[in-house]
């Protein structure tokens, strides 16, 4: 196989720079894409038509495997006849993959309760990938929009969470207890792609956090056991590229989608891009080539 074509995309439940909703246009965007990582995807919503959004996306993708995790998860049933009709009101996160998603678990990230500024519970969706070229970790991730200080607690786990597998282990493991598991332990690679719609741009303190701090001799330090950013191991400038366009006076970078990864996996980056002629959404989707050529696992 060798190559890997990666995309993630806060979809803004389907609500695109005109304000029509159109899942349609999200899949078009996109194009054909090996692995995805969407945002923003909702469920029973009433400002979407009450759609089942991560169902109707998979529908227009039927070669693809898919999992869906959810912030937000409160009650939408309803009593009809004396029956409850039972309906869940979600919005989270979303994998779609062209192979076997072995495992996944949607793990919440820290919040800060605000009494001024609206904000909501954010997860990181973890699966595991059956590629051809070895397991996978990918990772679609959505931190809070609020403030660094809302953001950096969400980082810290987002971190541990990518570069501490093995001290972590799969879905299950370890020796086996009569027949409760009769398949083997699933694979929890190290290698991992982290995507998603962060909220930060390059000049702020997460994305140091994540990267390393700038020395004012030798730029960006980077972290060799840390993550890389594959933008920067595309060949871009770190400050360059605008993935949330809006006319909101407000300036500096706008880089705030973004796509990390194990730093062993920064050299097999092939191209990364920025969609920006999409118009399904107020953010732009992002897309990374990885030239993997078997080194997986």
């Amino acid at each position: 196989m060798g190559l890997l074509r990666l995309a993630s995309y806060n979809i803004q439940y389907g609500k695109g720079k005109d304000g029509q909703y159109d899942l349609a246009r999200i899949v078009a965007d996109l194009g054909d894409r090996d692995i995805i990582a969407l945002q923003e995807v909702e469920v029973n919503f009433p400002r979407s038509g009450m759609v089942d959004q991560p169902a109707v996306i998979a529908d227009m993708l039927p070669h693809m495997h898919w999992v869906y995790g959810p912030g937000i998860n409160v009650d939408a049933s309803e009593m009809q006849g004396g029956r409850v009709i039972q309906r869940r009101r979600q919005y989270g996160n979303m994998v779609l993959s062209r192979w076997p998603i072995l495992s996944t678990v949607t793990h919440p990230l820290p919040k800060i309760a605000l009494s001024r500024v609206f904000h909501q519970q954010r997860v990181l969706v973890e699966t595991v990938i059956a590629t051809p070229d070895g397991p996978l970790r990918v990772m679609s991730v959505h931190l809070d929009h609020v403030s660094p200080d809302t953001r950096l607690p969400q980082v810290e786990v987002m971190l541990d969470l990518a570069l501490n597998a093995r001290q972590r282990g799969g879905n299950w493991g370890g020796r086996q207890s009569g027949d409760a598991f009769t398949e083997s332990a699933p694979p929890m690679p190290e290698d991992v792609v982290v995507m998603g719609d962060m909220n930060f741009a390059c000049d702020g303190p997460e994305y140091a956090r994540v990267l390393g701090d700038m020395s004012q001799w030798h730029g960006r330090t980077f972290r060799t056991a840390g993550l890389m950013d594959a933008w920067i191991a595309a060949g871009h400038f770190e400050l360059d590229g605008d993935t949330c366009p809006h006319d909101d006076g407000v300036e500096g970078p706008r880089r705030i989608d973004h796509c990390f990864l194990s730093a062993r996996l920064a050299p097999m980056v092939k191209a990364m891009s920025i969609g920006v002629d999409a118009q399904g959404s107020d953010h732009n989707p992002i897309f990374c080539d990885l030239d993997v050529q078997g080194r997986l696992g």
